[in-house]
């Protein structure tokens, strides 16, 4: 909280309305599905309503906790709007329906309608968020030894003629069996030519006697997120499918050696495509090459062209170039790499990207 203290004092802002809940979480510990937290200079006071009473005392410590019957959002900007010395909070305009800003402006007093709530112009808390401390860090890599673990147990599940949503099935019973409380996002089993489909879901298509399966999955380990991707075929590959895993693992390694502190997010995402352009498919990586990840699977920063954020100690990205050949096959391997001081880590190196042959 000092950290974002720190913010507004720099940015001339004397409150701050918070709403996004994984923003709530780190700030605060709260965890419940319906609350807002009100930031001043000095203070902090979390709304939430009753069913949370039990859970709010037990998990906010950096805040006090009030209980309301009406919108919390709307209840943390009126008490912003009486605390003295706070003529304007500040809300993230990306967190923010038109509605909800109309109803908040509507629920305070006439003179204030108009001036009190102010967009700012940076995501304050999320960025405060791109640079974990140690105890986030140990989550996060015990979160991506589970989905290693995962990964190795779901080969000895997968042939021919089994259908791709029990493949996701069975890996995320598995992942609850290992502590995971849910999946980071919707399990992707894309197999055949349906592994071309960069976010092909698991459908009850079934896995070819020969082709490649792409498998991208992740957990969630006490609110953080994990993330990975690894590409294995299913019999004999073909010369110029052996090529193209070859060409993207090159060009996968590439970029995570590229991942130091002071890189510029561009430069990474360069360090992986250059290599599929010199192998003549640039054309079939049509994503950017990684984001970062915490509590929330996307994250900033986005490593991709363009993007000119410095990496720094303490960022968790993801490193996952692929190509896709629509109506042939697609491949995709993808590590969480977190920098340090020296250089990164691998936080998912216990999964083998080798290409495996089932």
């Amino acid at each position: 909280m000092g950290a974002l203290r720190r913010k507004l004092t720099r940015a001339g802002l004397p409150g701050l309305l918070v709403t996004h809940l994984p923003d709530l979480r780190y700030l605060s510990g709260f965890t419940g599905s319906s609350a807002a937290l009100a930031v001043t200079r000095r203070t902090a006071r979390l709304f939430t309503d009753g069913r949370y009473t039990t859970q709010a005392a037990e998990e906010v410590d950096a805040a006090q906790v009030q209980i309301v019957s009406s919108s919390p959002a709307v209840a943390a900007a009126q008490w912003l709007a009486a605390q003295p010395g706070v003529t304007m909070a500040g809300f993230d305009p990306a967190r923010t329906t038109v509605a909800e800003l109309a109803r908040w402006k509507s629920e305070l007093p006439s003179r204030l309608r108009r001036s009190f709530l102010e967009a700012i112009p940076a995501p304050f808390v999320e960025l405060l968020r791109m640079v974990k401390d140690e105890d986030e860090l140990a989550v996060m890599a015990e979160a991506a030894l589970v989905g290693c673990r995962l990964f190795d147990g779901i080969l000895n599940f997968m042939r021919p003629g089994v259908a791709e949503m029990a493949v996701a099935a069975e890996l995320e019973h598995q992942a609850r069996m290992l502590g995971a409380e849910g999946m980071s996002f919707e399990t992707i089993v894309a197999s055949g030519a349906r592994s071309a489909m960069p976010h092909g879901r698991a459908t009850a298509a079934l896995l070819p006697r020969r082709g490649f399966v792409t498998l991208d999955f992740g957990i969630i380990l006490r609110g953080y997120c994990s993330d990975m991707t690894r590409t294995v075929y299913l019999g004999k590959p073909g010369p110029g499918e052996r090529k193209a895993y070859d060409s993207v693992l090159e060009a996968q390694e590439n970029a995570v050696g590229a991942v130091v502190p002071g890189a510029i997010c561009a430069e990474v995402d360069e360090a992986a495509r250059s290599v599929l352009r010199r192998e003549g498919l640039g054309e079939a990586f049509s994503h950017s090459t990684g984001h970062g990840v915490g509590l929330e699977i996307h994250e900033p920063p986005r490593v991709g062209a363009g993007q000119r954020t410095r990496l720094a100690p303490g960022m968790v990205v993801t490193i996952e170039p692929g190509v896709y050949l629509a109506g042939q096959f697609g491949i995709r391997i993808e590590d969480m790499v977190t920098v340090t001081r020296s250089g990164s880590q691998v936080l998912t190196a216990a999964a083998p990207k080798a290409l495996i042959e089932l």
